[in-house]
């Protein structure tokens, strides 16, 4: 007989969580109202204003969804929990749920000259991301949470990663600062190398 998650209820309130998260990322992508377009090169050049709120959208929900995925095996790994572990998780699902509005300024003012702002403000929200993760798996390794070596190996290279990224994006929110622009496309590589590589990664 299957033994009963004990993580059961935790997974099924994160899990909420993270669809919320990625719901809330569209909300703010609005398309003009028809009144206020008068030919079809309107609505083009209306499109093309929204087109940078597209990009950070997608952005930010593969973002998301990186996130929902790593978490989601990480809780399939341990065979308990602790009060560390499952403040740890709410400390990482405040930064998921503060990504929609970083998103939303990074779309409205990335093409600005007032940019700096927001791309400082999103890849702070990545890094304290980061921090989440690290606290995250400290948590499982000091509490004893993994059920087996490998899955003691899987929470130490989060681990590490975690604490690369927490220092790549904090790097990248103080040169924000000059270069907003190019820290938001060196922001945007990183995040599709990471979709490669968790694609591309085998999972048990």
């Amino acid at each position: 007989m299957t033994e009963p998650n004990p993580n059961a209820r935790l997974e099924a309130f994160c899990d909420g969580v993270f669809a919320i998260a990625i719901t809330l990322l569209i909300i703010d992508i609005k398309i003009p109202f028809p009144d206020q377009i008068q030919s079809t090169e309107e609505l083009w050049i209306a499109l093309k204003h929204i087109a940078p709120s597209i990009t950070a959208f997608l952005l930010s929900f593969i973002i998301i969804f990186i996130t929902w995925v790593n978490h989601h095996v990480s809780l399939k790994l341990v065979n308990k929990s602790s009060s560390a572990f499952i403040y740890a998780n709410g400390f990482m699902l405040l930064t998921v749920v503060f990504i929609p509005f970083p998103t939303s300024m990074l779309g409205e003012y990335i093409l600005t000259n007032h940019a700096s702002p927001a791309v400082i403000l999103y890849d702070i929200t990545l890094a304290l991301q980061a921090a989440s993760w690290i606290v995250f798996t400290t948590s499982s390794l000091q509490g004893h949470l993994p059920k087996n070596e490998q899955a003691v190996l899987f929470y130490k290279e989060n681990r590490r990663f975690g604490f690369f990224a927490f220092t790549l994006y904090s790097l990248c929110a103080i040169l924000a600062i000059w270069f907003p622009q190019v820290i938001a496309i060196i922001t945007t590589i990183t995040w599709v190398f990471w979709l490669i590589w968790s694609i591309r990664s085998k999972i048990d």
